[in-house]
């Protein structure tokens, strides 16, 4: 991929040690706080820093809705399903995404008062449990069957559900699952009214691994085309438009090459970089056709820096190879095989980064958590950091071979902490 004197490749540029260094000085400096959570509450450990999750959606928020009229703001569960983490940003403003019953359940329980409820293939008794909330869920409705199996629901119930509809905007290979067709989008809003008891009130699309808002830009303009012909009682009935997520960290993907110590990263783009180029093409190609809500559902962006995975070393088996007692079962797949992220060693703090394969303790070889460490040294009992560790680790942790950690909080600013009862 990419030698020591390479500076760039199609697939990313060389990460700059000084970036890293840059990147995990902020847990350095907090080392003590993060030692003493191991303290109380033993290893292996996730850490919700609640702070950093209010200063990024705050950060989300004021990127958008200072330069659009009127805007919302969902929290995409799936990214991590603790429920303490999406319960805190409800006291942010936020509203909640989910994508399944299960989900939706967790969000009702946790008093949430504005759901958007989507992904693919909704169950009758995932539709039943939606309809009894109209108040506090809009169903985005994934394709004409949905509709029809949401309608039969609410026939039964006597009652009636607010709707919208998503649109795909990528129709080749397996994303042709999500949505219906662009060119079906007035046959379909046509179909659904006929149907009765769906108030349909607008649109969703969704894309993913945005590094850069260029895809999300495109499709807006296409958006704009579709909207401009079709008639005014469609028109009338949008209340909002919803852009999906996607949104990936500035901080980039962080990736191994196949040069030790020498990483890819592909770099991403600031918030507010996002922010000016999707509301201005809002604002050129949308709100002029109709005057509606722009909807927003972060994930990752959100979530990603509040949470990290604290483990301790178990064997010294070599002066190069160590086990730890947290296996890949904590992030759900052998992410680090190819995915880079510091380990920093906080019992023996330092700015090298030292060779040496740091691996978990389940019976397969590629339980890896990397191949290096920034540490002054590497012993049994010390205890190792990997840090922003909030997206889809935490909801794709399973039950394999070794127990899941615990959740420990840390709330507001303060050196305060807890464990979560939802982290078992």
């Amino acid at each position: 991929m990419l030698t020591a004197n390479t500076q760039a490749t199609d697939t990313g540029s060389l990460l700059s040690r000084e970036k890293v260094v840059e990147f995990i000085n902020p847990y350095l400096k907090n080392k003590g706080m993060y030692l003493d959570m191991a303290k109380a509450f033993g290893s292996p450990l996730y850490i919700l820093e609640t702070d950093v999750l209010a200063r990024k959606a705050a950060q989300f928020r004021a990127a958008f809705s200072h330069r659009l009229p009127e805007t919302a703001f969902f929290y995409a569960m799936k990214s991590n399903n603790l429920p303490h983490l999406s319960g805190h940003l409800l006291k942010h403003g936020f509203g909640l995404d989910v994508s399944s019953g299960v989900e939706l359940s967790v969000a009702l329980e946790l008093g949430a008062s504005s759901i958007i409820f989507s992904g693919p293939g909704k169950t009758i008794p995932e539709l039943a449990l939606a309809a009894r909330h109209p108040d506090r869920v809009v169903i985005l409705l994934d394709s004409i069957g949905e509709a029809k199996r949401l309608a039969s629901v609410l026939k039964e119930r006597q009652t009636r559900m607010p709707v919208g509809l998503r649109l795909n905007n990528n129709p080749e290979g397996l994303w042709r699952k999500f949505g219906v067709l662009p060119e079906n989008l007035l046959s379909t809003f046509k179909e659904i009214q006929a149907l009765g008891r769906l108030d349909f009130q607008g649109l969703q699309f969704h894309s993913s691994w945005n590094l850069n808002p260029d895809r999300q830009t495109a499709f807006i303009r296409k958006l704009g085309e579709i909207l401009s012909v079709m008639p005014k009682p469609f028109l009338d009935a949008v209340q909002f438009i919803d852009i999906g997520g996607g949104y990936w960290p500035a901080q980039g993907e962080w990736l191994l090459s196949d040069v030790p110590q020498n990483y890819i990263i592909d770099q991403g783009s600031s918030i507010d970089l996002f922010a000016k180029e999707l509301s201005t093409a809002i604002k050129e190609h949308i709100l002029p056709l109709t005057q509606c809500r722009i909807c927003f559902e972060p994930g990752r962006w959100i979530c990603n820096d509040a949470m990290h995975i604290l483990i301790q070393v178990v064997d010294c088996k070599e002066k190069d190879l160590v086990i730890t007692d947290a296996g890949g079962n904590t992030v759900g797949w052998e992410r680090y095989e190819t995915d880079y992220c510091p380990v920093i060693n906080l019992t023996r703090p330092g700015l090298s980064e030292k060779k040496c394969h740091i691996l978990g303790s389940l019976c397969t070889p590629h339980d890896v958590w990397g191949y290096t460490y920034f540490g002054s040294a590497i012993k049994e009992d010390d205890i190792l950091m990997i840090p922003a560790q909030g997206a889809y680790t935490y909801s794709l942790r399973q039950q394999f071979i070794k127990p899941i950690p615990r959740v420990a909080v840390k709330e507001s600013a303060s050196r305060h902490f807890l464990l979560s009862e939802c982290g078992e």
